[in-house]
């Protein structure tokens, strides 16, 4: 079977992945649906886990939002994978935007921010212009937005609103940026098989988010940050950084990594992935919000999408440039 697959050219070994992953995904899909018939008929089993199958139902629709999308891009592939992302990030940022009120001042920086700096951003990382696309928004970016503000003469709040502008812009665009970025490397001897780059981001990171709040939940731990977050906390947080290192150093095989290097990766990933989905807690909770999107539903159409890739946009970025500071890309 090992012989098989080393066979198989780049492309089709991702090809073969994507069997796989939907394959597991089916069969979980269709577990988790016989649990939810007995659910409907036993009260008392809805009473004892009507909470974790809603949670593994979150996570399962979750899974394959982003196995779709993954594998939609690597479909498309070429500038229309890159266009797919730059899509998530505008629906991602207008999320963020429409749940943090604007002032008619905002109007021009978030005309530069939706259609001037993400199309940029993007085309960039299509172009593997990566120096400028590195620096473009932390750097280019974030000394015009104020300018372009401080134009629209309104000064209320003129701080405020210029960092949640720029904040959104670096979470929601920057980040997500980088996750088709991950394609366009150029890695010796990895040619046509950067997307298992993304496949290995994703998995590590989703590993460690699972078994974070399961054990979080199980063990119940006292909160870190209770006012941010109540199943944060460092035990359930180093047994989930711990299961998505171990999975990383598994998945040594399809990176272009050995064990150790895979190992040391995914808990960089892992780290950034949590500290991010923190970070994006607490800013709910500033918003006085539990979730991006209102009963399940984004009152923006994008579904709580911000949710569901909120730890990636965090993960994305320093993933890409510890692979390009390894490769000296």
């Amino acid at each position: 079977m090992n012989q098989f697959l080393r066979a198989l050219s780049g492309s089709q070994q991702v090809a073969a992945l994507f069997l796989l992953v939907f394959g597991v995904l089916s069969l979980a899909s269709a577990a988790l649906l016989l649990v939810s018939l007995r659910e409907r008929d036993d009260g008392a089993f809805k009473a004892a886990f009507g909470s974790d199958l809603n949670d593994l139902r979150r996570v399962m629709k979750n899974t394959w939002f982003m196995a779709a999308t993954f594998w939609l891009g690597w479909v498309l592939g070429g500038w229309f994978a890159i266009t797919l992302f730059g899509l998530v990030a505008f629906f991602a940022l207008r999320e963020f935007i429409t749940l943090s009120p604007t002032h008619r001042g905002d109007h021009r920086s978030l005309i530069l921010a939706f259609f001037v700096v993400l199309p940029v951003q993007f085309w960039m990382a299509g172009g593997r212009h990566f120096d400028l696309f590195t620096v473009f928004i932390p750097v280019y970016v974030f000394l015009a937005l104020p300018l372009v503000g401080a134009l629209a003469d309104d000064p209320h709040r003129f701080l405020e609103r210029n960092a949640k502008m720029q904040w959104g812009i670096m979470v929601c665009v920057y980040g997500t940026s980088h996750i088709p970025a991950l394609v366009r490397l150029e890695i010796p001897g990895y040619a046509d098989k950067s997307a298992f780059l993304v496949f290995f981001l994703v998995l590590v990171v989703q590993t460690c988010m699972l078994v974070q709040h399961l054990v979080s939940r199980k063990l119940q731990p006292p909160p870190r940050a209770p006012h941010i977050s109540q199943s944060f906390n460092w035990t359930s947080w180093s047994m989930g950084v711990a299961a998505g290192g171990l999975v990383g150093g598994l998945l040594a095989g399809i990176t272009p990594f050995k064990p150790g290097q895979a190992l040391a990766m995914a808990l960089i990933a892992c780290v950034a992935g949590t500290a991010g989905h923190l970070v994006m807690k607490a800013l709910k909770r500033d918003r006085g919000i539990t979730n991006w999107g209102t009963e399940g539903q984004s009152i923006t159409g994008a579904s709580g999408l911000l949710d569901r890739v909120d730890a990636l946009c965090f993960a994305a970025p320093i993933f890409f440039h510890s692979v390009r500071w390894f490769f000296s890309l």
